[in-house]
């Protein structure tokens, strides 16, 4: 695909069929941006794509596309900022839109220098929700941890944000079949299983995956799939017991749902 020089790609995911109609038509693309945007797009309207590509979104010029997913039409949707809050919420609350639309607000920032930094469609029950911070802090917490939330809402903490966590950077579905790869701004690249990753509270402070040195930090964060290690490897596992961080009240979540947006 042809990519001009303010382009990258941002997401791909692998389609059971572009010629099952009924496929197609029981399928949704899930997209949403750093301001915190959400469309949801049936299937079939990507059926017959061109090979330089096709406008999948109407992108604001002070925005950015950040993630996409491919969902069954009754996905649970998790989506993530900065300042360490998400928000929960079924995608039937979104309904369908054309290629060209903008979207609806799925989640409200806490500041002007808030933004997403990711979004996660879980349909499997053995998913847990998996956060790292840029300082090295990560934890997993059940989805039902994370209480359901009217679109556009401020939502509820998911890490506990100090000085020593830095701001939230990633957000993953994981399940314990999966590895986890950190990789930092100075280069180094760790591998550790998700199933070390023990299971905890929503709003604490988690446990440290990785030790930084200096002012470096976390650049990236995925999943891959699990291998057994070598006898004489070196297992990275977390390195600091957890810090419970206070429960968030519930009165910091806004009930804003319809804040639609034009197309």
């Amino acid at each position: 695909m042809p990519l001009d020089k303010d382009n990258k790609v941002m997401a791909y995911f692998n389609v059971k069929s572009m010629s099952d109609e009924e496929y197609l038509e029981n399928n949704y693309i899930i997209l949403c941006t750093k301001k915190g945007i959400i469309k949801k797009t049936n299937l079939a309207a990507y059926k017959n794509i061109r090979q330089n590509g096709i406008i999948a979104v109407n992108i604001r010029e002070d925005d950015q596309l950040l993630e996409a997913c491919l969902t069954s039409g009754n996905d649970e949707v998790l989506m993530a900022v900065r300042s360490g809050k998400a928000v929960r919420f079924n995608e039937q609350t979104v309904r369908p839109m054309g290629r060209t639309a903008t979207g609806v607000k799925a989640i409200t920032l806490g500041s002007p220098e808030d933004e997403v930094i990711g979004m996660v469609c879980i349909n499997d029950p053995q998913q847990t929700v998996l956060v790292v911070s840029e300082k090295g802090f990560g934890k997993r917490s059940d989805i039902d941890d994370y209480r359901i939330t009217n679109r556009g809402a401020k939502g509820v903490k998911t890490l506990n944000i100090t000085d020593k966590t830095g701001d939230l950077i990633a957000i993953k579905a994981v399940t314990d079949d999966e590895d986890l790869m950190i990789i930092n701004k100075s280069g180094i690249v760790i591998r550790m299983a998700v199933s070390k990753l023990r299971v905890m509270g929503r709003a604490t402070q988690g446990v440290k995956l990785i030790d930084l040195r200096g002012t470096d930090e976390i650049a990236a964060v995925t999943k891959v799939d699990h291998e057994d290690e070598p006898e004489d490897a070196e297992v990275v596992e977390p390195n600091a017991e957890p810090v419970e961080g206070n429960e968030e009240p519930n009165n910091d979540v806004e009930n804003s749902t319809e804040n639609t947006l034009e197309q």
